[in-house]
């Protein structure tokens, strides 16, 4: 049977994806200048990211189980790690979306936005992989 516990578990991989593939998308589009296509969907996906993102978030603060010891440690740790990942998206997600509506795509404020996107897909992979070790090393329900 299904268990609310489990709610979590199931939606990172969303945002984990959709960041990690839309950073990419960036990173070739700024490495091939006349591709207006990788940016565009680079910019979409992240703001389908970031919305999953928030999803994802509040779905393991208010539905995943209260961890003791060491597991109680590393959650903490995971905890953190989504945070820092959600703000920098967030910034990032309305800088694009400035950028984009005020015609500034090709400033120099793009690679600002695009240093944010790299720090943010970081964060993902530091934060999955400490959910990882949760799961895998602590067996948390999956």
């Amino acid at each position: 049977m299904f268990s609310i516990d489990h709610l979590h578990p199931m939606l990172v991989h969303f945002p984990i994806a959709l960041i990690m593939v839309g950073f990419l998308f960036d990173l070739v589009s700024l490495l091939i200048k006349k591709e207006a296509c990788l940016s565009f969907a680079g910019f979409w996906l992240l703001i389908i990211g970031t919305l999953a993102t928030i999803v994802t978030f509040f779905s393991g603060v208010f539905f995943t189980p209260d961890m003791a010891g060491t597991a109680g440690m590393v959650k903490n740790i995971h905890a953190t790690f989504a945070v820092i990942t959600m703000l920098l998206l967030i910034i990032n997600s309305l800088l694009r979306i400035y950028l984009k509506r005020s015609n500034r795509e090709n400033s120099p404020m793009k690679w600002l936005s695009f240093a944010i996107y790299a720090l943010a897909a970081l964060m993902v992979g530091i934060t999955g992989f400490y959910g990882g070790n949760l799961v895998y090393n602590y067996m948390m329900p999956l």
